[in-house]
């Protein structure tokens, strides 16, 4: 399956992360969809016409290695469990081909809007920076106390709509780790629709549609946390833990 998907995104036409810039959306619409990675093929066939591909260094199936923070009660995690509309993640993101790295913050408001900060580190941090600190602060207008909680590595195929504002993320090979626990979730895909607003007329909707595959909301970090964290609440993510569980069978 790789080989093909492989094959596929090789025909496609390139972008680069510099021209990339008239469509980073930072503050946008997010729509997740979750398939098998066998469905992805088909998928991609459909559309590669219509979407030119990052590629960095010659690469375009790329990988990413992030490092969450939460306060030691799981602040964060459980406002998401919870429902709460406004939310928020913090992470450090390495970009491993380019060996570009950010502390990046989301915020989520009651209008489904994502706005996400960021500003550029030297690499991973294990004990927060006082730089770091103080951006954190500044962009939240809180003072938390983080830690690092969970690891997340995954390889991402980054389409760009050559004809509207829109990106597409296609993630693969998800794993998860903290300490002695780790967790991989073999064959799922989970294809991520960056939009200023959710339209249906992208052409990847459209063809998720045709398939009957509906938008689903999944939190990477939070299906992360209640595989590493035994303890957790996690009544909310129950179902979705059966969905993921499903497809990848």
């Amino acid at each position: 399956m790789k080989e093909q998907i492989a094959h596929i995104v090789n025909s496609l036409e390139p972008i680069t992360l510099s021209e990339m810039d008239g469509v980073s959306l930072m503050k946008r619409t997010d729509t997740k969809f979750v398939i098998h990675e066998k469905d992805l093929i088909e998928v991609l066939s459909h559309i590669k016409d219509e979407y030119k591909v990052l590629q960095i260094n010659e690469n375009r199936l790329l990988e990413y290695s992030s490092l969450y923070f939460d306060t030691p009660t799981k602040k964060f995690y459980h406002d998401h469990h919870n429902r709460k509309v406004n939310r928020t993640k913090v992470r450090m993101r390495k970009y491993v081909e380019s060996g570009v790295c950010f502390l990046e913050i989301k915020q989520k408001d009651g209008k489904g809007k994502t706005t996400k900060t960021r500003t550029s580190i030297a690499d991973f941090e294990i004990e927060l920076s006082n730089n770091s600190i103080n951006f954190i602060k500044e962009t939240t207008k809180q003072n938390f106390d983080l830690q690092p909680i969970i690891w997340n590595n995954f390889n991402r195929i980054t389409l760009v709509n050559k004809t509207a504002k829109e990106r597409l993320t296609i993630d693969l090979n998800l794993s998860f780790k903290q300490k002695d626990s780790s967790k991989d979730f073999s064959n799922l895909v989970i294809i991520e629709l960056k939009q200023e607003r959710f339209t249906r007329t992208s052409p990847v909707a459209k063809q998720l549609k045709s398939k009957q595959i509906n938008p689903y909301s999944l939190s990477k970090y939070c299906i992360g946390m209640i595989s590493i964290y035994q303890d957790l609440k996690y009544n909310r993510f129950k179902k979705k833990l059966i969905k993921i569980n499903k497809i990848t069978a």
